[in-house]
């Protein structure tokens, strides 16, 4: 998520249909994409629906100017704001409305994050352990690694990595940065490899590839920002609006799981025979399991692997 306008953005069609409802039944609809990236998912839809607008957002101030050039021929159709999607309800009144048709969030790091080496979101590439999304401002991996207290670092890697060697890896951390701070991704990723028993390593993957996932998560405080942020998505919806969701590991999936849940259940009192509508629910499942991506789409993109894809509508005021 040559030039790195050649990325290939996650389920697009499916996205661009699944929202086609709200938008068709709106003269004048507007659509958030609450991850702007390269503009990939938008340019679809400005170009599907020639009287849409879009807001889109975005915390990465290089991604965002890079979709602002592509999709300029689309003029004042697209809005832009460089803010985490968490300020999203600011954000859509900020232009003027109070309401919007959908909304769209493709979770997690871009591919543009993870092929600008100097970013330090790969394991695979030497580069300083920043990770942060927006480098303007927030917490880098390199604080995080070389100043957090090692029980923190413990419960980041566990929970944030679902990291079962976190206590050895951070003993060896804590060892490390005694000697000399941490400095770069490379240093990291082999010192995550040697904490990891030699038969652990042997399957699964990059070994360091839960450590780097839990310190993103906590330099860029994700996890936080869709607890917040999807709550006011479906507070903005107007009826038969739809918010579409896209995750790409589990503690993702699992906010966006209960968030969609909670709003999709009756609050009626489950002893009485008839719902009661003051306590019906205001939001509907599109389709009650998370969709995977197709073969085709594997094949196109095989970094869509681990997408999770969700949507809800709104069906009462």
């Amino acid at each position: 998520m040559g030039e790195k306008m050649q990325h290939i953005s996650v389920m697009r069609d499916r996205c661009v249909d699944l929202l086609a409802p709200s938008i068709t039944s709106s003269a004048n609809p507007v659509i958030v994409d609450a991850t702007l990236g390269l503009g990939g998912h938008t340019e679809a839809l400005l170009t599907r629906f020639e009287n849409l607008t879009v807001i889109g957002i975005d915390r990465d101030k290089s991604a965002l100017e890079k979709a602002t050039t592509r999709l300029a021929p689309f003029g004042d159709r697209l809005k832009t704001a460089h803010c985490v999607f968490d300020e999203i309800t600011e954000v859509v009144q900020s232009f003027g409305f109070t309401h919007i048709n959908g909304a769209l969030f493709d979770l997690g790091v871009s591919s543009m994050q993870l092929d600008e080496s100097e970013r330090g979101f790969s394991y695979s590439q030497d580069a300083p352990l920043d990770m942060r999304m927006d480098r303007s401002k927030g917490i880098t991996a390199y604080e995080i690694v070389n100043t957090y207290e090692p029980g923190q670092l413990v419960k980041i890697l566990r929970t944030y990595g679902e990291e079962k060697f976190a206590t050895r890896i951070v003993e060896n951390i804590v060892k490390a940065r005694a000697i000399a701070p941490l400095n770069s991704t490379t240093e990291l990723a082999t010192l995550v490899k040697e904490s990891i028993p030699a038969a652990t390593r042997r399957t699964g993957g990059n070994p360091a590839k839960r450590t780097f996932q839990a310190l993103r998560i906590e330099a860029n405080d994700e996890l936080g920002a869709i607890t917040r942020a999807l709550p006011q998505a479906l507070d903005l919806l107007m009826v038969q609006g739809r918010l579409v969701v896209m995750s790409f590991q589990s503690l993702e999936d699992r906010i966006v799981k209960e968030v969609f849940l909670e709003a999709s259940t009756s609050k009626s009192p489950r002893n009485l025979p008839i719902e009661l509508p003051e306590y019906a629910a205001k939001f509907s499942l599109v389709f009650r399991s998370g969709e995977t991506p197709s073969q085709s789409e594997l094949d196109e993109n095989p970094r869509s692997a681990s997408v999770r894809l969700r949507a809800i509508e709104r069906v009462a005021a």
